[in-house]
């Protein structure tokens, strides 16, 4: 077999498992930009030294700004061990391996007990699984900060309309986006 035919198959596999594994866990990977990242994190009041997880991490870009910028301890956890990979060597590349980390796993089984900060950048259909484990595993005062959808029945403490980032904290509120909206009409 010719060098180039077997680069070509690496390529093509290596493929495979960048767009399929996100595909059958039901999260197609799909970056949020570095803008609203940076806002999500203003929103949440990130201090320097708080531990901060990324549910679904994907190649690790949120974990850098969160680190680089905020200051942060972050862990990604990623179930797609090609985005793992990535993420490790993004880090390594940036000088910030200490500070960011990446768990190979289903983030339904990540111990988020000690997180500060949590990010979710997921659709809607996560909602219903993702609410009684956050509800039943992060400390009182955490944050969740999640993009392009709302914990329904949960009030939101923030809400950013125009990039659709959401601030919930740990117990959360009971209520709903629209009892938000009601209080905080512009």
């Amino acid at each position: 077999m010719n060098l180039g035919l077997l680069f070509a198959i690496v390529l093509l596999i290596a493929g495979l498992f960048w767009w399929l594994v996100p595909i059958l866990t039901g999260l197609p990977w799909r970056p949020t930009s570095a803008p609203r990242t940076r806002r999500a994190l203003e929103m949440a009041k990130a201090r320097q030294g708080e531990l901060f997880f990324d549910l679904g991490a994907g190649d690790g870009r949120v974990l850098l700004l969160a680190a680089r910028e905020f200051g942060l301890s972050s862990v990604g956890v990623e179930i797609s061990p090609l985005h793992c990979l990535l993420g490790l060597l993004f880090a390594r590349l940036a000088g910030m391996q200490e500070q960011v980390k990446m768990v190979c796993a289903d983030f339904y089984k990540a111990d988020l007990g000690e997180a500060d900060i949590v990010f979710a950048y997921m659709t809607s259909a996560q909602v219903a699984r993702l609410k009684p484990f956050l509800a039943g595993c992060l400390k009182p005062g955490a944050r969740l900060v999640t993009i392009s959808f709302d914990m329904d029945g949960w009030e939101p403490r923030e809400v950013d309309r125009d990039l659709l980032i959401f601030l919930y904290e740990m117990p959360p509120t009971p209520g709903s986006l629209e009892s938000y909206l009601s209080k905080n009409l512009d």
